[in-house]
């Protein structure tokens, strides 16, 4: 008799299929009409799904072990990082890294050390006992910005139209090379913890030896030989591709999966020798369109939805609340402040050096989107494998002076993360809303208070314009006729300038111009003039 067969296998594949193409279906109307982002949705359903709701995804069940666990949330972690900084690598333009070198320098440089030191600062003032050189490795983990996160401003109809390229293609650039960089900030704090932390009780070296081994294996071999490695794995796989399709060895559908088999392999070969295989990917993708040679960015997204899925379903949420480490009253004014406080103000005050940022606003666009995900998430679990073994004699228990770091790096992280998705996922609705809803509260008030007499010409006008159609012909004026025009350069300069249908003069024009000025009132404008009304 046929019976049910329950496995967590068939459970997993059968919701990660369906959820995939339910999200698949309404896609569009999610991500380009209400601006949400798939990081956030999917991060709601992994809670919904995860063990402290449905429990229909259970991850300890498949690991095994909260070690385990671990270990599985590090390796996919890389997997996306990987395959997603290839893709960013591919998508900027020939030569970008050569030709933008001194704004990228500016951003990977002080900006960087700047949103590095803030953050570190912000978390050993907010969060009690905890040592300055724990606080320097929390805020290693969140300094670099998110590419996954990061697409929900350059990429879609809210991109095209309220981004320029340039910002959008700095913005890439930044977000895929300081990935790779976090590596140099967060271990000049693990190694200043195992060699000093203790005041060298443990480990014999100090000081010296912890620099020592920053510049030599950190610099020399993690990120040198990760730039390295990475130009010539791109330019090999680039000149190979080239190559076979000028002789027509390569199909098209092999041809498109070219760049995740790339970022595969570099994640693969990088994690073998032990090297940065993050910024490897991205340095690769980079070279491979040096001499404009391109690739088709493809499934990206359903890794990224999976993994927000599986990080909703692995949070610790419970310990947010019941931890006598890290109080909650303390984390949620520590997540706000990083938000703030972290990159904007750096941004604002060296945007003059950035020739992609045109103006203020711009300044204040590009300093508050600066997301943590997959980056902290992948930093989190490199630093707790790095304190599991600072044990005294190699036995289990941990040093003293790391007795709670442990703990301290799980809960900041994870709740930094959780807080710059739903505000960095919210951000773009609610601004948008913000912009429409006073113009449409306005609007209706304007045609309420507005006396129409019968018979009377000038008021059945107004009252069309009001309605936003002509009378005599049907013509319907589009918001950015009656609210804004365009400049030469794209970005939007206000309700100045307003545009009135030729048919309508004398009187006609002089109501249509009184209704146009009634309804136009003052409203933050977006980066960028938004041509389709939305």
């Amino acid at each position: 008799m046929p019976t049910l067969d329950l496995s967590n296998f068939n459970i997993v594949v059968s919701l990660l299929g369906g959820w995939v193409s339910l999200f698949g279906l309404v896609s569009y109307l999610l991500k380009e009409t209400f601006y949400l982002s798939e990081a956030l949705i999917s991060l709601l359903a992994g809670i919904t799904f995860g063990p402290r709701a449905l429990n229909w995804v259970r991850p300890m069940e498949y690991a095994g072990s909260a070690e385990n666990l671990d270990d599985v949330t590090l390796v996919f972690t890389r997997l996306v990082l990987g395959v997603q900084l290839v893709l960013a690598g591919v998508q900027l333009p020939s030569r970008y890294l050569k030709k933008e070198w001194k704004p990228l320098s500016l951003l990977l440089g002080p900006v960087m050390v700047a949103m590095w030191l803030s953050t570190s600062l912000l978390v050993w003032a907010l969060i009690p006992h905890l040592p300055f050189l724990h606080a320097l490795a929390i805020g290693a983990c969140v300094t670099p910005t998110d590419p996954v996160l990061s697409n929900v401003i350059v990429k879609g109809k809210f991109a095209d139209h309220n981004i320029p390229k340039d910002l959008q293609r700095i913005i890439i650039a930044e977000s895929g090379a300081n990935d790779g960089l976090g590596y140099p900030f967060l271990f000049i704090a693990l190694y200043l913890i195992k060699y000093v932390g203790d005041g060298g009780a443990s480990e014999s070296g100090g000081g010296g030896l912890a620099i020592g081994l920053w510049f030599g294996e950190t610099w020399g071999y993690t990120i040198i030989l990760s730039v390295v490695y990475g130009a010539v794995v791109g330019w090999l796989a680039k000149t190979l591709l080239r190559y076979c399709e000028d002789h027509k060895f390569v199909d098209r559908e092999s041809f498109l999966v070219f760049a995740l088999s790339l970022a595969l392999f570099i994640t693969g070969t990088g994690g073998l020798i032990g090297s940065d295989d993050i910024l490897a990917c991205f340095i690769a993708g980079n070279v491979f369109t040096w001499d404009d040679c391109s690739l088709q960015p493809t499934i990206d997204m359903l890794l990224n939805v999976t993994i927000f899925i599986w990080y909703g379903a692995i949070c610790p949420w419970d310990s947010f609340a019941t931890t006598n480490v890290v109080p909650l009253y303390r984390l949620i004014p520590l997540g706000l402040l990083v938000l703030l406080l972290r990159r904007a103000p750096f941004i604002l005050g060296l945007h003059k050096k950035i020739p992609q940022i045109e103006d203020i606003r711009q300044a204040i666009f590009m300093g508050f989107f600066g997301p943590i995900g997959c980056s902290a998430i992948f930093y989190l679990y490199i630093t707790l494998k790095f304190i599991r073994k600072l044990s005294p004699d190699g036995g289990s228990s941990p040093r003293g002076d790391v007795e709670n770091l442990e703990e301290a790096v799980n809960l900041i992280v994870w709740f930094l993360v959780v807080t710059s998705i739903v505000v960095h996922g919210l951000s773009i609705p609610v601004g948008k809303l913000g912009f429409h809803l006073p113009r449409t509260i306005s609007r209706s008030i304007t045609i309420e208070r507005t006396p129409i007499q019968p018979g009377d010409g000038k008021s059945t006008t107004l009252l069309a314009i009001l309605e936003g159609r002509r009378p005599d012909s049907g013509y319907h004026p589009t918001s950015t006729d009656l609210y804004a025009s365009k400049s030469t350069d794209g970005l939007l300069q206000g309700p100045s300038n307003l545009q009135l249908p030729r048919a309508i003069s004398g009187d006609r024009a002089s109501a249509s111009a009184s209704a146009s000025v009634s309804i136009s009132i003052s409203a933050p404008m977006p980066l960028r003039q938004d041509v389709s009304g939305e």
